[in-house]
């Protein structure tokens, strides 16, 4: 037995809650871990409460991402005593996830820890900060460089937000961070943000086509925000778009694309590539300002993970949040 938080739907309904939980609910796998820590995404938000029909079995472990230490393997890539990162692959959706102190995965899906990182700065990091990485390397590989023009993040004060804003400010791009927190510019511009706005100017119904601003954009939100952040995109300029916390919808116009020759950039991070995977953490490693990281973290205990999810999909949380599973 172990402890975790379980999600279970029958006719009572659907619960999540901490609870001892059997080692026969843990799916199968080459390899098993022992968690230390986890974190809190906005996907994990939407599988704990239930808001959205991300869980599609049950029982079912919450969180998309861990850090921990390889208990057994008998996978060739890993040993008892790795430390080893996941994010991704269905985990915490179709696979027991990370928000118990035990998971058992498929050693493909891993990634050995750098070793610039502890395992509780993986999870600072986590999904939303490596989902993050692959925005800007999108945003590079395009062309786009630092003395360009300026870059758009929008939902400047969630967790994808928060680390893209640190690492493109590292990098040396200039930052313009949307959020509908404007109260809380001060944290955005200690992060490396140039400058702030109202996530209002993005987010009602615009224009095909607007005035050229940005040469590239970091978007987390989609709907209204994510066709206005193309209808504003400098000629061949780029958009990585990665979320949907404003919806699912895009209601924008071929304009941008055919008349200014943007591109789109769908950032996939659940089923991307090894290779992918690893360039991605090792340009973490490379470019992430630690003090920034750990402002952008506060930490919780596995109990608390349901009621800070309830904050977190109603926008009360500021960027990163770990918890902390293991002893």
């Amino acid at each position: 037995m172990f402890q975790g938080i379980l999600i279970t739907k029958d006719d009572a309904g659907y619960r999540a809650g901490l609870q001892a939980i059997d080692e026969a609910v843990l799916p199968e796998g080459d390899v098993t871990v022992r968690v230390a820590w986890s974190t809190l995404n906005y996907k994990d938000g939407l599988a704990i409460t239930g808001r959205s029909p991300v869980v599609r079995r049950f029982p079912m472990i919450p969180g998309i991402d861990f850090a921990g230490t390889v208990e057994s393997s008998s996978h060739p890539a890993w040993k008892a005593g790795d430390q080893v990162v996941l994010n991704g692959w269905g985990v915490g959706e179709v696979h027991c996830g990370g928000l118990a102190e035990v998971a058992r995965v498929k050693g493909d899906w891993l990634v050995r820890l750098p070793a610039a990182f502890t395992t509780r700065q993986a999870m600072a990091i986590g999904t939303a900060g490596y989902t993050a990485m692959l925005c800007v390397l999108a945003l590079e590989k395009h062309g786009i460089k630092p003395g360009d023009g300026e870059i758009l993040v929008t939902g400047a004060n969630g967790g994808v937000g928060s680390v893209a804003i640190a690492l493109l400010a590292q990098l040396g791009y200039t930052v313009v961070a949307s959020t509908g927190r404007v109260a809380e510019s001060d944290y955005l511009t200690r992060l490396g943000a140039a400058s702030v706005i109202d996530r209002k100017d993005l987010s009602e119904p615009g224009k095909p086509l607007g005035k050229e601003r940005w040469a590239g954009v970091v978007d987390t939100v989609g709907s209204h925000t994510l066709a206005n952040a193309c209808a504003t995109t400098r000629y061949r300029g780029a958009v990585a778009a990665c979320g949907l916390a404003g919806g699912m919808d895009f209601p924008a116009t071929v304009a941008p694309f055919i008349l200014r020759g943007i591109t789109l950039y769908g950032i996939d991070s659940v089923m991307a590539p090894q290779a992918v995977r690893v360039e991605a953490w090792e340009r973490l490693a490379r470019d992430l300002d630690g003090a920034k990281l750990e402002t952008i973290t506060s930490e919780i205990a596995l109990a608390d993970a349901p009621a800070v999810a309830d904050k977190l999909l109603a926008g009360q949380v500021r960027g990163r949040v770990v918890v902390k599973v293991g002893g």
